[in-house]
């Protein structure tokens, strides 16, 4: 995500960096890589006329300009402007006082609703809390099979109506369901169109006005650019939302929907999507997100993600063995099962700054084929094979390669990828078998 705009300011900041004072000319021509930067990020052009001209009344005082480390203090001016255009701190959805808290999603047809739904009731409900996904989407085709199948594969229930019901009807019995059977959250995921039309509209206002949602939330696709910013500002004028997420973040590289829709709607991104998976969702948190466009990383959204995902005693006792060096295939394995619950390889080192991404890692791929080869080859290996990979040989090589349906190559590859992890992890590790803080943070 954002990766051209970060690209782009990640080479102005280096020019600034590398002068020992900057001058009002300086700045002025910074600024105006920054403005470009922003306009091919596609975000919208008023809001770049601020902010450049936020940026640049606090950029040529005279404390910044006399500044022992000018270009570092113009990085954080930056950062922090981003940080307030994107709404300065998270806003998170408030609970009703009387269950059920009901949430609404609206949207037009292809933004990734139903998805949504289904990814918001699992943040839910690994809060412990008890949640109904409401199939009010009765025009889409196999919306309702959708999110039944996802509600099955997360174990969450979900409501469906009759055979042509009207989604009023199918969205009011859902909440007498949740109110009656004790559900802490009812989540309803509504019918989109490719385009905005009155009735839609109208029907979205017929439900918002008869069930008075707690949080109606605009679902967008980030991808879109400027156009899920004017699509906000129109269902904000017709229906009245509270919040917009942002879907498919992962693969939007310009960023403009993220950086302008607050400033143009008023109302604040609350939720990212960031990859298919249900548990790719994170909330927005303005600071963080600003800090990985200006190519600082997110640490601390790295570091909740691993700590949902790997337990802390397996982890621990991970680096143990790292520490003497008794780090196997097997533990390899585990491994890379774990990171790639946390996402892409690719994904993570970009939550790191740029300094610090470990390049031993940036050939490792754990895609859900990659770790189909991976297992295959090291159940094909024996067990002393695996606890001491460095006595496979050339002809031990060819007959893994042979039991696992593979190339001795992909062999070959992944005997010199385990080496990689290995020795980036044990530099990882303190003295008592714990990760050692990172340095700065």
């Amino acid at each position: 995500m954002f990766e051209t705009l970060t690209n782009r300011l990640s080479d102005v900041f280096r020019n600034l960096r590398g002068r020992g004072r900057l001058s009002d000319k300086d700045v002025e021509s910074a600024m105006r890589e920054i403005k470009l930067a922003l306009l091919e990020a596609d975000v919208n052009y008023k809001v770049v006329k601020d902010f450049i001209a936020g940026v640049k009344e606090k950029a040529v005082g005279e404390e910044i300009l006399k500044s022992l480390t000018p270009g570092q203090q113009v990085v954080k001016l930056v950062s922090d402007e981003l940080t307030s255009l994107m709404g300065g701190s998270p806003s998170t959805l408030g609970l009703a006082g009387k269950p059920p808290t009901i949430i609404m999603l609206v949207g037009l047809q292809g933004t990734g609703k139903t998805s949504l739904a289904a990814k918001l009731g699992l943040m839910y409900k690994s809060e412990g809390k008890k949640v109904l996904l409401t199939a009010a989407d009765v025009y889409r085709p196999a919306a309702v099979q959708q999110l039944e199948a996802l509600g099955k594969e997360l174990d969450i229930d979900v409501f469906k109506g009759e055979k042509d019901e009207p989604a009023l009807k199918v969205a009011e019995r859902s909440y007498r369901t949740a109110d009656k059977e004790g559900y802490s959250i009812l989540i309803m995921d509504t019918a989109g169109r490719l385009h905005i039309d009155e009735s839609m509209m109208d029907e979205l206002k017929s439900i918002k006005t008869a069930l008075k949602p707690h949080s109606v939330l605009f679902v967008a696709d980030a991808m879109t650019g400027q156009d899920a910013v004017n699509q906000a500002l129109q269902f904000d004028e017709s229906v009245g939302f509270d919040g917009v997420v942002l879907t498919k973040l992962d693969g939007d590289a310009r960023g403009g929907a993220a950086l302008s829709v607050k400033a143009v709607t008023g109302k604040p991104v609350m939720f990212v999507g960031t990859g298919e998976k249900p548990r790719d969702l994170e909330v927005f948190y303005p600071d963080r997100m600003a800090s990985r466009i200006i190519g600082m990383g997110d640490v601390l959204s790295l570091i909740e993600k691993a700590e949902a995902a790997v337990d802390k005693q397996d982890a621990e006792e991970m680096a143990r063995k790292m520490l003497k060096d008794e780090f196997t295939l097997d533990d390899f394995l585990v491994q890379l099962d774990q990171v790639s619950q946390i996402g892409a390889i690719d994904e993570i080192i970009k939550m790191l700054p740029a300094q610090m991404a470990p390049k031993g890692l940036k050939d490792i791929s754990v895609s859900e084929s990659d770790l189909k080869k991976i297992k295959a080859i090291i159940q094909s290996m024996t067990k002393d094979e695996r606890s001491l990979p460095k006595s496979i040989n050339g002809n031990r090589r060819t007959r893994i390669a042979r039991g696992s349906g593979t190339e001795v190559s992909d062999v070959n590859r992944l005997l010199k990828q385990f080496e990689q992890m290995k020795k980036m992890m044990k530099g990882l590790t303190g003295k008592k078998g714990k990760f050692r803080p990172i340095q700065g943070f």
